[in-house]
């Protein structure tokens, strides 16, 4: 019987079942491609006790992460949101020379580096193998590592407590969350500071985001459920912002709960935004599932309709969401002929289920296709600068998510 990862109730209900799929990251070599695939089910449910939406912990973060197919360095605007992040919490935290700042999944290096460049004492604590060692390439000090209270306590009693710890976009990857977040508490100073971006439940579901469910996501948060989250580790929630990044993402503010004090009153708001969508109930959670549904009909409906027509469809990015929107649409090389990424790890292979080949960007110029499907969505402005190209052909954009869009690009 499943239950729930957070408070252990087995009351919980179905939210989206997109069916089974690969993990999203098992990108395929070309040798791979008359092999086998396994699939794991990809069922959302939330827990009627404490809320917390999750999807069964059916592949483990060792089978993930061990080598890992994404670089965050590759996305312009995300290195950019990382930098401007440093800034800010150097000012707000007043962050200097003699601090020491801790990013648990550092992943390559991309965030780490402007703290690096203003001189502050860091460590990133990274699983990956391939992207630890590119951020150590780039100069940024880093452990090989999963977080767990016994990492936390070894790196602490090593390198000293830290002012601050970052976790972004890692708090939704980890089946463990109580251990996890016992391994943030470790970390950080008993008057330091923990900030955490995740995405936000709540606009996944107002904006149909389904795409972002996949195995790598264990679970999802309101500002509710991460409140319990926090609790679950010893930190206490004391401010909450909203950021666009990733569709909608909530950055969490936490400090140990004996000097935490106060919530601000951002903290209240959000949590009636939640409210008053029915997150709190089951009633937000209702209708999705066959949002979800039209979605799908309405690419499919595009895509055989380009292809009865004779035009070119190719894809842009190979990101995670993608390859749960493709598997979920049932979408091949017939109605996607292939993706272009910026990654070149992912040149020559093929994505995971669908087999749809992955090229170098310098493709699309070169065949000039009629449309380019858009699968990272989220990157929608820096990629519609990106591929303002299409345009010298009359070429045109087209984003799936949070509806069916065709776009005219200009110069």
């Amino acid at each position: 019987m499943t239950r729930c990862r957070l408070c252990g109730s087995t009351a919980l209900e179905s939210v989206v079942d997109l069916g089974a799929t690969p993990p999203c990251e098992s990108f395929l070599a070309a040798e791979r491609l008359d092999a086998p695939e396994q699939t794991y089910p990809l069922h959302l449910r939330v827990c009627t006790d404490c809320r917390l939406a999750q999807i069964p912990p059916l592949i483990t973060p060792e089978d993930t992460f061990s080598e890992y197919a994404y670089f965050s360095s590759y996305s312009s605007s995300w290195v950019e949101h990382a930098r401007a992040f440093v800034e800010d919490a150097a000012a707000r935290l007043g962050l200097g020379g003699d601090s020491f700042v801790v990013e648990v999944a550092s992943n390559d290096g991309y965030l780490l580096r402007h703290v690096v460049d203003r001189g502050i004492r860091c460590l990133g604590v990274e699983p990956s193998v391939n992207v630890g060692a590119a951020a150590r390439e780039a100069g940024v000090p880093t452990h090989t590592a999963f977080l767990s209270p016994e990492t936390g306590a070894e790196v602490r009693a090593e390198h000293g407590p830290a002012d601050l710890v970052v976790a972004n976009n890692v708090y939704a990857h980890i089946p463990d969350v109580i251990g996890f977040t016992k391994g943030l508490r470790a970390l950080v100073a008993d008057d330091g500071w923990v900030s955490i971006e995740v995405q936000h439940l709540l606009t996944l579901i107002e904006e149909n985001q389904y795409d972002t469910i996949y195995h790598e996501h264990f679970q999802y948060y309101t500002v509710a459920s991460a409140i319990r989250a926090l609790a679950s580790g010893g930190l206490a929630l004391v401010d909450v912002e909203l950021l666009p990044t990733h569709g909608g993402s909530l950055r969490l503010w936490a400090r140990p709960e004996e000097t935490a004090g106060e919530p601000s009153r951002r903290v209240a708001d959000v949590l009636a935004r939640e409210k008053a969508a029915g997150l709190q109930e089951l009633s937000g959670y209702t209708e999705f599932s066959a949002r979800v549904a039209k979605v799908r009909r309405d690419l499919l409906r595009f895509l055989v309709t380009a292809a009865e027509e004779g035009r070119t469809v190719v894809g842009y990015g190979a990101p995670g969401k993608g390859n749960t929107l493709l598997n979920h649409c049932g979408i091949r090389p017939d109605l996607l002929a292939y993706t272009v990424d910026r990654n070149p790890y992912k040149h020559g292979r093929y994505t995971p289920g669908t087999r749809i080949p992955i090229l170098p960007p310098e493709r699309i110029a070169a065949d000039r296709p009629d449309y380019v499907l858009v699968l990272p969505w989220n990157l929608r402005a820096e990629l519609t600068e990106q591929l303002a190209y299409v345009h010298e052909w009359g070429g045109r954009l087209v984003f799936p998510i949070p509806e069916l869009s065709i776009v005219e690009v200009e110069r």
